[in-house]
């Protein structure tokens, strides 16, 4: 004897339900971008499309701009402008490589030679620069590096301004408005930013690493040459990139600290939207200072290698 059961609504309902709740998991994480999505559009896509019309457009403030694909700005905006490109990208790399000698001992000794306690105190003070204004900390650096300060008077006592007079980084015996001051100023600023990435890195090693080269009888500084640096060269790469990305396109450390023969191209860009009011060219000038830092970052990532740097 055969039984026939008829599959109601609610039966049918119940059986499509299985199906539809794999679909709309599978939505799920794209929804969650959504709200990433639209602050990238409304704060980064549609103001670079603005800018890249801006940088095409010839007129005057008063006249009004209009697009023209006058491309022509561009070539004239660096030829104009390719000392402060220059000045830019040199301070920074300077600045950089300060920071990374600084910044690496200091990382190692919070991440192996520090206790706890002392660890979270130290992280505390490498971040409290943040809690100030950069444009406070900026201006602080000019009563340190004023020509009757301490450290102008020290660096004299220690002939150390001759030196670097000789090198072009300072003039005569004043250190504000020189090169050295805004290399000083750009290596305090962002020095943070190159601490953080490598102690993350350092943190991952593993010590019983160091001990396993201790067993094998490396010397300490054989085992910091075999094992630590190369196993932290992401946290290397992910803070030379955060200090000198930034600093390239700093102009508050120039316009404080140095005087007009050490502007960067940030001052540059400022003085044309501000002062000259020459927008097309205050872009293309932009445009070309994100062009040169890709190209160059791209260059260095390949070369050091990105697969780590998670």
């Amino acid at each position: 004897m055969t039984v026939t059961t008829e599959a109601g609504p609610a039966a049918e309902a119940a059986a499509a339900a299985p199906a539809a709740r794999p679909t709309r998991r599978r939505f799920t994480p794209y929804w969650l971008l959504l709200p990433g999505i639209a602050w990238l559009v409304v704060f980064f896509a549609v103001p670079m499309i603005y800018q890249a019309s801006t940088s095409l457009q010839t007129g005057s403030l008063e006249q009004g701009f209009r697009v023209t694909w006058h491309f022509a700005t561009y070539w004239d905006a660096f030829t104009e402008y390719k000392w402060h490109f220059v000045r830019s990208f040199a301070y920074a790399a300077i600045a950089t490589v300060l920071c990374l000698t600084v910044g690496y001992p200091l990382a190692y000794t919070i991440a192996f030679k520090a206790s706890k306690r002392w660890r979270n105190v130290i992280l505390i003070l490498v971040i409290a620069p943040f809690f100030t204004s950069f444009l406070i900390r900026t201006l602080a650096w000019k009563t340190i590096l004023s020509d009757g300060g301490p450290v102008v008077g020290a660096l004299n006592t220690l002939h150390v301004l001759t030196l670097t007079d000789a090198l072009g980084l300072t003039s005569g015996q004043r250190v504000l408005a020189t090169p050295l001051a805004v290399v000083c100023g750009l290596t305090y600023n962002f020095l943070p930013f190159m601490i953080l990435p490598l102690y993350t890195s350092l943190e991952r090693i593993d010590p019983r690493l160091h001990e396993a080269a201790g067993d094998l009888y490396a010397r300490p500084f054989t085992t910091f040459r075999k094992v630590t640096f190369p196993i932290s060269l992401p946290g290397v790469v992910a803070g030379t990139l955060l200090t000198f990305i930034p600093a390239s396109g700093d102009y508050i450390n120039a316009q404080l600290l140095g005087s007009p023969n050490e502007q960067m191209v940030g001052n540059g860009i400022q003085k044309q939207f501000l002062n000259v009011l020459a927008y097309p060219t205050a872009a293309a000038l932009s445009f070309i200072l994100m062009a040169l830092i890709l190209g160059m970052v791209t260059v260095y990532m390949r070369k050091a290698g990105t697969e780590e740097l998670v």
